[in-house]
């Protein structure tokens, strides 16, 4: 039996009621049951839209007209936003970002994790969710001749140049003004993806919000960086507050941002910053949170979670820099950390040395190899910890946690989809899901953090 053809064609401009939104923020809207996708349109408008692609299930639109607008709908500040794919939520009021992203945390359990019935409490937001971003990785380029850094327009490699970005923290849109403008004065050239030409890929600007320091590091394509002894005193002298400029090179055609190789340039190899009572040394390639009000937030609630006495083995599975670790140590009598970038375990021992922690052991590996390597050695660990990447956690490492049978698991993630899908193998395993607290790091954005408690089944 042949499938139904779609109910609308190509550019046909058609009236709908927005019914939802999806994971990356589009309005939801359904004509003779076909799913038709529609940026920037809100649950609850009606709307008239131009119809710009068509498939087999479903469709995409564009507003043409709001014919009855939503209550939540909110005057983008950015002047850019439409542009800039940076954010995809500015149109919407905050309090209602936040009801979507904790429906979207508990759409995707019950769906994807069969989990149903437990608590999800409603996201932890920000009082002023402005001015966040610790970090700034502006790629450079050039138009008709001139330098210009920005970010990327929506779904292209298009650069888009602005001056400010309204969630970045206004130390970082500073830095890369400054350093826009002195290396147009030397003429440096910005990077051509497609030619694979050009001097200056990206400036990276990292400010330490409770200590003031700022790093910059210029990504280059190749180790010459004309007029360096210049550039570099000229950024000393427009940004008093530097302690670091870097140089990290990176010669592929790729659209990773950083190279293999790192040269300081001028100052310290490190920045420092604090969350909560812990400080913390950052260097140009070190994994620390971009927002660290919001990460004192999620790390309070992980140890709440971990519900430590003070005589509890911890292990922490993908420890980065060691920031959960020395949360933890705080409350537990040992905590283990692993993770496979080795730079990261240094900065780690270093973090661990700073805030003068002796409870904490940090390894390079894959956690899967690692943690059975420390079961054999007798390590019993009482709470397992995991922050993965969005790609969720490894097969193997679940199977390694069911094994280990740890009273307590708590599961930090970026991305509900693998956490909702690793639960479930940790719930068939023998644990039960608690509670999830969804937690706003990245405000505007479609972005959120969750913390999930689990516990062994009697």
């Amino acid at each position: 039996m042949s499938k139904q053809p779609a109910p609308i064609e190509k550019n046909e401009i058609i009236e709908v009621q927005i019914e939802d939104l999806t994971h990356d923020g589009a309005g939801v809207a359904k004509v003779d049951g076909y799913a038709l996708f529609i940026p920037k349109a809100l649950p609850g408008e009606k709307i008239k839209a131009k119809v710009v692609k068509v498939k087999k299930g479903y469709g995409f639109a564009r507003v043409m007209e709001t014919i009855e607008e939503s209550a939540h709908r909110a005057e983008p500040p950015c002047p850019i936003y439409n542009q800039c794919g940076g954010c995809q939520l500015q149109h919407m009021s905050y309090e209602a970002q936040l009801t979507y992203k904790q429906k979207q945390v508990k759409d995707v359990l019950e769906r994807i994790g069969q989990i149903k019935g437990i608590p999800v409490h409603a996201t932890l937001g920000m009082n002023d969710p402005w001015r966040y971003r610790n970090k700034a990785q502006v790629p450079v380029g050039e138009e008709e001749g001139g330098l210009i850094a920005g970010f990327y327009q929506e779904r292209s490699h298009r650069i888009i140049d602005m001056d400010e970005c309204l969630i970045q923290h206004q130390e970082n849109d500073e830095v890369v003004s400054i350093v826009k403008e002195i290396a147009k004065r030397y003429g440096i050239r910005g990077y051509d993806e497609d030619k694979h030409r050009g001097t200056l890929r990206h400036v990276v600007a990292r400010y330490g919000k409770q200590t003031g320091d700022i790093m910059v590091v210029l990504i280059t394509r190749g180790k010459e960086l004309p007029n360096k002894k210049n550039i570099i005193e000229d950024i000393q002298q427009a940004i008093p507050k530097v302690k670091s400029i870097v140089q990290n090179i990176n010669p592929k055609r790729t659209n990773v941002i950083f190279g293999d190789q790192t040269i300081i340039l001028w100052g310290d190899e490190y920045i420092y910053d604090s969350i909560g009572n812990i400080r913390f040394a950052i260097s140009a390639r070190s994994f620390y949170q971009v927002n660290p009000d919001q990460t004192k937030v999620l790390y309070d609630k992980a140890l709440e979670y971990a519900d430590l006495k003070g005589n509890e083995t911890v292990i922490d599975a993908y420890c980065g820099i060691g920031t959960i670790s020395l949360f933890l140590a705080q409350k537990a009598k040992h905590v283990y950390g692993v993770e496979i970038v080795p730079e990261a375990i240094s900065d780690a021992k270093k973090n661990a040395e700073i805030n003068g922690f002796t409870n904490v052991d940090f390894a390079v590996g894959e956690a899967e190899n690692v943690m059975p390597w420390w079961y054999a050695q007798g390590i019993r660990p009482d709470v397992i910890v995991v922050d993965p990447p969005r790609k969720g956690c490894d097969e193997k490492l679940l199977e390694t946690i069911l094994n280990m049978k740890p009273k307590r698991v708590v599961y930090v993630s970026c991305n509900p989809a693998t956490l909702a899908r690793d639960l479930r193998v940790l719930e068939d395993g023998g644990y039960k899901t608690k509670e999830v607290q969804p937690v706003d790091m990245f405000p505007h954005s479609t972005h959120v953090e969750c913390v999930a408690q689990l516990v062994l089944n009697k």
